[in-house]
């Protein structure tokens, strides 16, 4: 059995860039923490957009502009960066909340011999959405995420998050 673990958009816009919360800050020693002690495959998310982003179903419900290609917040935060050191790892851009990508991803890499971790930002959006799609497509895995790893939007937002993927047979450690 393979582990894997999953870092959701730990990209500086969602740190302390654009959309940064100081509640993201505070998990980044955290998530490097994790990252360091993990034993396993590591496949790190990139939220993506471009230049039309603004005119994009996304940019006119968030009218503000975040990790476009190309741009400083677009890139991982330097710390979780740090963190990876010599480890290998995968970059997954997507380009919405959640990877429709990972499942296959996974399947063809794995079967369905592994256990998926999950840590990052935001846990009301991309870390459930990527958890709830892992976990549909692969009901019998264990889906765990990570909760001192991660941040909501707003701290009730994650709780709701972390509550709503407790009710969805996520393991929440």
């Amino acid at each position: 059995m393979k582990n894997i673990l999953i870092i959701v958009d730990m990209q500086k816009d969602f740190v302390d860039g654009a959309l940064g919360t100081k509640e993201a800050v505070a998990i980044v020693p955290n998530v490097c923490e994790y990252i360091n002690q993990f034993d396993g495959d590591i496949f790190v998310t990139l939220d993506t957009h471009y230049d039309g982003y603004m005119n994009t179903s996304e940019g006119k419900n968030l009218p503000v502009p975040h990790c476009i290609k190309g741009t400083e917040g677009h890139k991982l935060d330097e710390n979780v960066l740090n963190a990876l050191g010599n480890k290998s790892f995968e970059y997954i851009e997507k380009i919405t909340f959640g990877s429709i990508d990972l499942p296959e991803i996974l399947k063809a890499k794995y079967g369905d011999d592994f256990t998926v971790t999950l840590l990052g930002l935001c846990t009301d959006i991309c870390v459930i959405s990527n958890a709830l799609i892992l976990k549909a497509n692969f009901p019998e895995n264990e889906i765990s995420v990570v909760e001192n790893c991660c941040a909501g939007v707003t701290p009730e937002k994650h709780n709701c998050a972390i509550e709503t993927m407790k009710s969805c047979q996520i393991k929440v450690i």
